[in-house]
């Protein structure tokens, strides 16, 4: 592993497919090949050598492979040679899988493969900032120009900590216009940010690409959620005048479980507890979006609301509830809410369940969305760790 650590610092991104089958070789494996989840978390595609073609993509849905990526644990497929997939994992975010074969599996190769997966996917992100390579395996289709700038500002769809976990989910991902997301860590705290612009084009995505700036902006300076909601008003306002922005802005404190948040004209969030969400625990008086300026809205209500452990808040743009099927039936809440409460109820990790309730939406609707959805969820834990990390690999499960 020493090896690896050395040469990852100079490889080209193309040599880490390379680099990572020498490793394995040495640490006596037969081969390693990684595996990216595609943007729509539909497939996952091989990462190519220098002189090899590009290789067949797998499923998500119904392969071993896709097993081990949805689930964050270690699979064996019992064959000669033995198959041992195992997720990669950057933080507690899933990026794609490691496929090792090896003659025979013995608990010192089990560690040498669980160590080569934890630094593959270590490399992979820290390249990923200075290479189009890692992108372009992971697209079935060309982005818009929407789309590429929304995504350039995304933050990665899923963090945490023993006290926290937040996922994001995010469609039509290479039509996107309005609709942006973002969490982040700071001094204890957890911050949610759901934006949806007005219209569904260039102009919609500059406009969300201003608010996550906005929001970040005024949050590294200290700024509180009205300084955040103000500083967003006032920029579409003076750069894009007459387009508006709704928006829910709140703060977690990871300590206590307080929960503040700015309702500017959003869905309101819900607060799933013990797998029911609680009625009208984050409804409140709405308020205007964003974008008329200073005169429309004065200043805005900071809620509060006190969460349990083990609560999850879920914050959605309009685009989830409306999606409508060929008869004009909407997904609406009721379906949203049994759906996230059921998979949770069945142990699935909070990503793996907005990427099938993302996928369902698609399904209602026939893969054509007519106007974005996003999802965050986000679960308070203090008592330590929950779903993401129980699923991270610490058995090992066979698939024939």
């Amino acid at each position: 592993m020493a090896l690896f650590l050395e040469r990852s610092h100079t490889v080209s991104p193309l040599q880490v497919a390379q680099l990572v089958d020498e490793v394995a070789q040495r640490l006596g494996m037969v081969s390693a090949v990684v595996y990216l989840a595609d943007v729509q978390e539909d497939q996952l595609v091989p990462l190519p050598g220098p002189d090899d073609q590009e290789g067949t993509a797998l499923s998500v849905e119904g392969t071993v492979a896709g097993w081990a990526y949805r689930t964050m644990s270690l699979r064996l497929s019992r064959r000669q040679p033995l198959v041992v997939w195992l997720p990669l994992v950057d933080g507690i975010a899933r990026i794609g899988v490691l496929r090792v074969t090896a003659d025979e599996l013995t608990p010192a190769l089990l560690d040498g493969a669980r160590q080569l997966a934890a630094v593959a996917a270590l490399t992979v992100v820290s390249k990923s900032g200075f290479s189009d390579l890692f992108s372009r395996i992971s697209r079935q289709r060309p982005m818009t120009t929407a789309a590429e700038m929304v995504w350039a500002f995304l933050p990665p769809r899923t963090l945490g900590t023993d006290r926290v976990t937040s996922s994001a989910a995010l469609e039509p991902a290479y039509e996107v216009g309005g609709d942006a997301f973002d969490h982040g860590l700071d001094d204890g705290r957890l911050h949610l940010t759901v934006v949806d612009a007005m219209g569904h084009d260039l102009a919609a995505g500059l406009a969300s690409a201003v608010a996550l700036a906005g929001c970040r902006s005024t949050r590294r300076a200290g700024g509180t959620l009205s300084d955040i909601a103000d500083r967003i008003d006032a920029d579409l306002h003076r750069w894009r005048p007459g387009g508006l922005l709704t928006g829910v802005f709140a703060h977690l404190d990871l300590d206590t479980g307080r929960l503040a948040w700015i309702n500017a004209g959003h869905p309101p969030p819900l607060l799933i507890r013990a797998r029911h969400v609680v009625p009208g625990a984050l409804e409140a008086h709405g308020e205007l979006p964003l974008g008329l300026g200073p005169g429309y809205q004065p200043s805005r209500t900071v809620r509060q609301a006190q969460l349990a452990p083990g609560d999850r808040v879920l914050i959605h743009t309009d685009g989830v509830t409306e999606a409508r099927s060929a008869d004009g039936r909407p997904f609406g809440e009721d379906q949203l809410v049994d759906f996230v409460t059921r998979a949770l109820a069945a142990g699935e990790p909070a990503p793996e369940a907005l990427r099938r309730l993302i996928h369902a939406i698609l399904d209602h609707h026939h893969g054509r969305l007519q106007d974005d959805a996003t999802i965050v969820l986000a679960e308070w834990h203090p008592g330590g760790d929950t779903s993401p990390q129980e699923h991270t690999g610490a058995g090992l499960r066979s698939s024939h």
